[in-house]
């Protein structure tokens, strides 16, 4: 494979491409599933938001609460665009990288929970626990953009964004965490 192409979307094992209802199906597949991941988050942030967090010392460079929700949507939309393109290459990475992708995938999960949820329960060691989540979570982003990339450059590129604002909410957590 040049350096400069996508690989092939056919596959190792049929050397043929998915046909495009199985290619449509895939793409739903994948946004549901980080559907599913932004509303289990929602359902643990909602009654947080305005209880805990509205009065817990933030960050001066935190945005409104309104910010979050667009901005996470799109990520979202993203990942799951970015998941299916390395679908459906078909190729013999493909494995290796849905596998990182379903990781990360997991971790952003699991973070929302730690970081609003458990805070009630645990107090500031809920917000170091959300801090060890969101690093390991841009680590399994970044990889998940190197295990990409090679498939499909134009899935690496939809993560960068993702990557971004994940820098970004580990340094309001961060805050959060040595400030209350």
């Amino acid at each position: 494979m040049r350096p400069d192409r996508e690989q092939s979307t056919t596959s190792v094992e049929s050397g043929r491409p998915y046909g495009t209802g199985v290619q449509i199906a895939g793409l739903a597949a994948f946004l549901v599933a980080s559907l599913l991941v932004a509303a289990l988050g929602g359902l643990a942030s909602a009654s947080n938001v305005n209880g805990w967090y509205a009065t817990a010392d933030k960050a001066p460079w935190s945005p409104p609460n309104g910010v979050f929700g667009p901005v996470w949507g799109i990520l979202y939309a993203a990942m799951a665009v970015a998941g299916w393109l390395v679908w459906r290459k078909r190729t013999e990475r493909t494995r290796a990288a849905l596998t990182a992708y379903g990781i990360q995938l997991l971790l952003n999960l699991a973070w929302t929970p730690a970081f609003f949820a458990l805070y009630p329960a645990l107090g500031t060691a809920a917000l170091w626990l959300g801090m060890a989540i969101i690093l390991a979570l841009i680590a399994a982003v970044t990889v998940t953009v190197l295990y990409f990339g090679p498939i499909s450059r134009t899935a690496g590129l939809l993560l960068l964004p993702y990557i971004s604002w994940l820098v970004f909410a580990a340094s309001l957590n961060w805050w959060a965490a040595v400030h209350n």
